[in-house]
């Protein structure tokens, strides 16, 4: 497996990259963000070890920047910076996981073999589809550039839909991953939900966005 680690701590990079290799990894080591993105744009990592602190571009906006474009390899963020607010944030961008230094290299190479044996999940932290914008990390929705305000709920079934543009869902589906196990209503509580996103993200706009497929369920379908 070929990893990337990234940090401006040329003693712990090179301290990190030799007790990597020693474990049979093969590893690129850079400094800085922007060579990260560089070395990204090349090689197919399976894993990518990221600081926070990183001159130039930091670690919370090179992860960013790896998810819109399409890199897909887990990242483990590494900072000195233990508050819960830090974790919190390189997680909405895209990090699989966050590591606080100091740390214990059997720890580090503990979430790496967690974090490679399992495919990389492709699930953009901003949806960008057409003229709508869902961004699940700060709850925000745009249409035609415009903000629109939805309930928590309504942004739950909204962010499903979004994240399967073009499919047909089942009201069942969406109570599933929508709702939790406690909900013993009626369907029809789905209806309600694309009811309220319609009078939100339609009628506004005049342009449809959630088609109803009769006996089926819902399709999300985007316009640009």
């Amino acid at each position: 497996m070929r990893l990337l680690v990234v940090d401006d701590d040329v003693k712990l990079s090179r301290a990190v990259g030799r007790g990597l290799r020693n474990e049979g990894y093969a590893v690129d080591i850079v400094a800085d963000g922007e060579a990260a993105l560089m070395q990204a744009a090349v090689w197919d990592y399976d894993g990518i070890v990221l600081d926070v602190m990183l001159p130039e571009r930091d670690g919370f906006e090179v992860c960013r920047l790896l998810r819109e474009r399409g890199c897909w390899a887990p990242v483990l963020m590494l900072t000195a910076r233990g508050h819960i607010s830090d974790r919190i944030a390189g997680l909405d961008v895209g990090a699989d996981d966050y590591l606080a230094k100091p740390f214990d290299f059997g720890e580090l190479l503990a979430r790496l073999r967690a974090l490679t044996r399992r495919a990389p999940p492709e699930r953009p932290s901003r949806l960008e589809l057409g003229d709508l914008v869902v961004d699940p990390a700060t709850h925000e929705v745009r249409r035609l550039g415009e903000p629109v305000q939805l309930t928590a709920r309504e942004f739950s079934v909204l962010e499903f839909l979004a994240r399967h543009p073009g499919e047909v869902i089942s009201r069942a589906k969406l109570l599933e991953h929508v709702w939790d196990e406690n909900y013993l209503g009626s369907t029809n509580i789905v209806d309600q939900y694309v009811g309220a996103l319609r009078r939100k993200l339609e009628q506004p706009f005049d342009r449809p966005l959630i088609r109803t497929v009769r006996g089926v369920g819902f399709r999300l379908e985007p316009h640009s």
